[in-house]
């Protein structure tokens, strides 16, 4: 009886664990996708749009699907299918097929060209502590082509175009932010999405994601036909960029610090008494008075007694103001009063940590009592633009949203158990400057509509694209290798889907090129000057092109005068930028309406060409611009300074005198190798003379010389000559056709600033260039705008090999038009 009893056991018992296996092997299909429980864990993928499919996965008792703050898009409604296959479930759109394995929980992806990526393991979950409550450390390891160059991760100041063999944790830095965010040229991204410190590992054993914390693995897989497709899926999902006014891309001059409202408004009238385009000036900190006093969003200083004037002035002399904001506050100011009695503050170490200003190092027996404030919450945000809107108030243009990291000094394992209104620091780190900066565009965004938002800010993250902000890549030191580093870094983040970022123009750090603390002598350090003039060329070619830095003037007439090489050199880019902002705005448009983007990695445009997908020191600008900056000096000794954005206020790096005298022929020719990616003919924007694709060549090269190549086909509107962006209307302008392919361009206008092109106010005017009749149409207009000009002349210039033919203008009134070149 009881060996029967025990048999029959035996056999339920079986039975019960072959059910439970079969079990184990189905899935759900749901609106979206599938569920199933594979390989002991809960995994579900939704499928998005037919291109994007959402990957969560999750330990079998704890089924979770949190809430993203960089996603903002729901599931489209997408046809699919979903099929068993032995152990595999095939989750197939129109687009994408992806297969969870469900034996091993891991899911592979392809597209009608075969595979894209698979995973290598199943999702490892390592219980961990946080703040107190019991919390999964969260990997996921992904199997990449041996040869397979990935891009993105955001700022990272390596020197790397290709992120293959990088081993670091990704969070947001002064001078860097890391974003689990790649991209592929094989056609595809993955976005981790999970906002606490993480890992990202290449080596020869695994490509891999791991978060300190998360509820689960969570991560979105993305395809295209294309780099463009790519960042378009990305940004479907996380948000569009919306216009930024016509003035920003215009030249902006800003320092450390102006200290009065008079020096402010001053080198506003001095470059318009030298003829200088310029279009913005920044006020940075201190205008509020003492570092008790910081970031009190009020003009406290007494230097600054009049703000309204400053405003009033700087508009009537036709330039922009944006002014400096922080993610913290002092103890005296209100913002502080009004967050600290909701308890909405932090308790970490924070900028600056003296309430003593100008001493290196700090006076730590003077603590300045600074705090950070908690974005993570709505009320908290709500507080912020309630004492900003001070500001505001005084027709400010923009903001430059500084320390969105925020700063954190002195890191403590206990800081990452901060409370927030979201969960601990730890949980929800790297949210941070997304959800900062997002408060003050909703808000802004929310009051009025006459007046584009623009916040120039340090740090950025998947999604603060469609926030109207531009970020920087914080306080950079003034070496050449800094100057190499910026365009890999830049080129990375625009792969993330953010596509406007810039850098300090000259870096921030120089005081190794001054003889003397604060003498400003580094302006007439040959040193500095080379240094200078390449990375004001290369500024030429970024969404905002700003002078900016610490101990010196760096004004364009401290350089020297009209007819100085230095001073010429650096007229000649701002110049160079004017002339390209009809080409530059309708760019902008391009981003914001077709997910383009402005800096583009060669492997962007030319995937097939294997030897552009790691160079790191070209890229295009645009569709139509290369642009190779001379990123060596070739007339001086590259001087090394082994600061950071912490030590380099210790002026001890002053008192140099390293090449500081003598006479340096900047006109003595040079050389510089570039390299012309195949698939495309090219011409030299200064001589006009052709080249075929596919082969590096030596460009000749003087301090005003930038090596700039256009395709072929290219159809290019030039700008009238400006002392900035609006000055005169774009009513005659020279329209270059580059002959050797065909090609369109499409010239984008509107108000120039407001919100009215989300309404449909504003024209475009395509250019269709037929290369083998010589034949150019400019179509019919599309759209109206108020103010829109009605009748106009193109001035028609065919680019032959080494020169150029005699403009024909072409009278236009919105009708069609072709010319025969």
């Amino acid at each position: 009886m009881n060996l029967i009893t025990k048999r029959t056991l035996s056999c339920i018992s079986a039975s019960i664990l072959c059910f439970a296996c079969a079990v184990a092997q189905n899935f759900e299909q749901t609106q979206h996708g599938i569920k199933a429980l594979a390989n002991g864990q809960n995994v579900e993928l939704q499928l998005y749009t037919p291109s994007s499919v959402r990957v969560t996965k999750s330990p079998a008792d704890a089924p979770s699907s949190p809430k993203s703050f960089s996603v903002i898009a729901s599931p489209e409604k997408v046809e699919f299918t979903a099929k068993k296959s032995g152990n595999n479930v095939v989750l197939s759109s129109k687009e994408l097929t992806a297969t969870l394995n469900l034996k091993t929980g891991t899911v592979s992806f392809r597209n009608n060209k075969g595979r894209l990526l698979s995973e290598g393991t199943a999702a490892s979950f390592t219980p961990v502590d946080d703040a107190g409550e019991p919390a999964l450390k969260v990997k996921q390891t992904f199997v990449l082509d041996k040869d397979e160059p990935v891009y993105g991760l955001g700022n990272l100041e390596n020197g790397k175009l290709s992120q293959r063999g990088v081993n670091r944790t990704l969070m947001p830095g002064n001078i860097e932010d890391g974003i689990p965010l790649i991209v592929s040229p094989k056609g595809y991204a993955v976005f981790w999405d999970n906002y606490s410190p993480t890992e990202f590992i290449d080596n020869d054993n695994e490509t891999a994601f791991e978060s300190a914390v998360g509820e689960c693995v969570d991560y979105y897989f993305m395809e295209g036909k294309n780099a463009d497709e790519v960042i378009s899926e990305i940004r479907t999902l996380t948000g569009d960029v919306p216009m930024f006014p016509l003035w920003t891309y215009g030249f902006w001059q800003s320092r450390e610090r102006y200290k009065s409202q008079g020096e402010t408004v001053g080198v506003v009238k001095k470059y318009r008494e030298l003829g200088v385009p310029l279009d913005g000036i920044i006020q940075d900190w201190q205008y509020w008075g003492n570092n008790y006093l910081w970031n009190a969003m009020e003009f406290m200083n007494p230097e600054f007694n009049n703000p309204q004037k400053m405003m009033d002035d700087i508009h009537g002399l036709n330039a922009h103001a944006i002014i400096s904001i922080w993610s913290s506050f002092g103890p005296q100011t209100k913002p502080y009063r009004d967050l600290d009695e909701k308890g909405l503050l932090f308790n970490i170490a924070t900028w600056p940590q003296s309430g003593i200003a100008e001493q290196w190092p700090p006076r730590m027996d003077y603590p300045s009592g600074v705090r950070v404030y908690d974005a993570y919450s709505p009320e908290a945000r709500d507080i912020y633009w309630k004492h900003l809107s001070r500001l505001h108030d005084y027709d400010m243009d923009g903001w430059w949203m500084d320390s969105t990291e925020p700063d954190h000094f002195d890191v403590k394992p206990a800081d990452f158990d901060t409370k927030t209104y979201l969960g601990s620091f730890r949980k929800v780190r790297n949210a941070y400057p997304l959800l900062t900066v997002g408060g003050v565009y909703d808000h802004q965004r929310a009051k009025t509509d006459d007046k584009r938002v623009f916040i120039l800010t340090r740090s950025g993250y998947v999604g603060q694209q469609r926030y109207g902000c531009n970020v920087w890549t914080g306080d950079v030191n003034s070496t050449w290798d800094m100057l190499r580093k910026q365009i890999p870094a830049l080129l990375n983040f625009t792969l993330t889907g953010n596509p406007n970022c810039n850098s300090d123009i000259g870096g921030f750090f120089c005081s190794g090129y001054n003889r003397r603390n604060g003498d400003n002598s580094a302006t007439k350090n040959p040193l500095f000057q080379e240094l200078f003039v390449r990375w004001m060329q290369f500024g030429a070619f970024t969404p905002m092109m700003r002078s900016h830095g610490a101990d010196i003037m760096r004004e364009i007439y401290y350089f020297g005068q009209k007819g100085d090489v230095i001073y010429d050199a650096i007229e000649d880019a701002i110049r160079l930028r004017y002339s390209l902002l009809p080409y530059i705005y309708s760019t902008s448009w391009q981003v914001s309406n077709d997910d383009k983007s402005f800096m583009r990695a060669l492997m962007m445009d030319f995937p097939n060409d294997k030897k552009g997908w790691n160079i790191g020191d070209q890229y295009m600008f645009g569709d139509n611009l290369l642009v190779a900056p001379v990123v060596n000096a070739q007339y001086t000794p590259e001087k090394v300074m082994k600061i950071d954005e912490n030590t380099g206020w210790n002026r001890d790096q002053a008192g140099s005198s390293e090449n500081t005298k003598g006479n340096v022929n900047f006109m003595e020719q040079h050389s510089t190798d570039v390299y012309l990616p195949a698939g495309a003919s090219w011409y030299d924007y200064w001589t006009n003379e052709r080249y075929k694709g596919g082969q590096t060549i030596s460009k000749p090269t003087t301090i005003k010389t930038i090596p700039l190549y256009v395709k072929a086909g290219s159809i290019m509107p030039m700008g009238p000559d400006v002392q900035y962006a609006t000055e005169k209307p774009w009513d005659n302008l020279t329209v270059r056709v580059y002959p050797g392919a065909n090609g369109e361009f499409t010239l984008y206008e509107d108000e120039f600033d407001n919100y009215n092109y989300e309404k449909g106010q504003y024209s475009t005017i395509k250019f269709i260039w037929n290369d083998k009749s010589r034949t150019l149409t400019i179509d019919d207009r599309k759209g109206t705008y108020p103010g829109m000009l009605k009748n106009r002349n193109f001035n028609v210039v065919l680019m032959s090999n080494g020169g150029g033919a005699s403009p024909v203008t072409v009278p236009y009134d919105g009708s069609k038009k072709s010319v025969k070149l």
